[in-house]
């Protein structure tokens, strides 16, 4: 290449060059504000939301999917000043769209199931639940799963998608719970008089709630012994406390009263 043609060639890229800085210059301007813009909308969102008492988990949601909404808006909005062509671009990001929907399906039915818990509440943060034979408490609903800790402090991770759709049995929602236990006596015993000795023990026990009372009651007759069921009512923070202390303590009160206890079968 001899110096006329170099010069020629530098001439028009520089000419090109000035004459799309502009545009880039735009772009890159539009970009940096935007993103500057979109953080001050979010945070405000975020406290408009929290001012309005709304759920938390609902709050971080719903602040996150109009974080990446906004975001993906700059982008193309971002492509389309730099002179991309934005229709094929959109036809390309629906392709993909459907291929990544297609290929995870399990995902969005989890993202589905993810916003019908946050909207219908079936329970909350700090709820002990019973769903996909697991019993633990709440500890966060994510978008796609959510995180609950167990007795044994183990962390379970279950999908939203299957937790939506399966049954739920939500130990907290009521604030109180009611402990079902068995106890049988022989038939030689007076049936009165442990009545009113179990009776009395829940009576005793200032954890057990005396609205709604407490009940004891025969349950059933089988071939070897009179069954028993008491029936405590405590604050869900108690329950754990009730259901022990009242198997032991009904027990300590009928031998002491010299009533052969059973074997019985606990139902918790």
């Amino acid at each position: 290449m001899n110096p006329d043609q170099f010069g020629t060639y530098a001439t028009k890229y520089i000419d090109i060059l000035i004459d799309y800085s502009p545009k880039l210059i735009s772009a890159f301007i539009i970009l940096f504000v935007g993103l500057y813009t979109i953080r001050l909308i979010n945070r405000l969102i975020r406290k408009i939301m929290v001012k309005r008492d709304l759920d938390p988990t609902l709050t971080k949601f719903l602040a996150d999917i109009l974080l990446w909404a906004l975001r993906v808006l700059l982008f193309v909005t971002f492509i389309s000043k730099i002179g991309i062509d934005t229709s094929s671009f959109v036809a390309i990001l629906g392709a993909m769209g459907l291929a990544v929907g297609l290929s995870l399906q399990g995902s969005l039915s989890n993202f589905a199931g993810g916003m019908l818990i946050i909207v219908f509440k079936p329970f909350k943060v700090g709820d002990t639940i019973e769903a996909q034979g697991v019993v633990a408490t709440v500890s966060e609903i994510q978008i796609f799963v959510t995180k609950m800790i167990n007795a044994n402090n183990q962390t379970v991770f279950v999908p939203n998608g299957a937790l939506s759709n399966g049954n739920i049995i939500n130990y907290s929602m009521q604030g109180e719970r009611r402990a079902d236990l068995t106890f049988a006596v022989s038939y030689d015993s007076d049936i009165k008089k442990a009545k009113d000795i179990l009776l009395g023990v829940l009576t005793k026990n200032p954890k057990v709630l005396q609205k709604p009372a407490p009940e004891v009651f025969v349950k059933n007759l089988t071939t070897s012994s009179v069954e028993f069921s008491v029936r405590p009512w405590a604050k869900n923070a108690n329950y754990g406390a009730v259901f022990s202390e009242t198997l032991e303590n009904c027990k300590t009160a009928l031998d002491e009263a010299g009533i052969a206890v059973q074997p019985y079968t606990l139902q918790k």
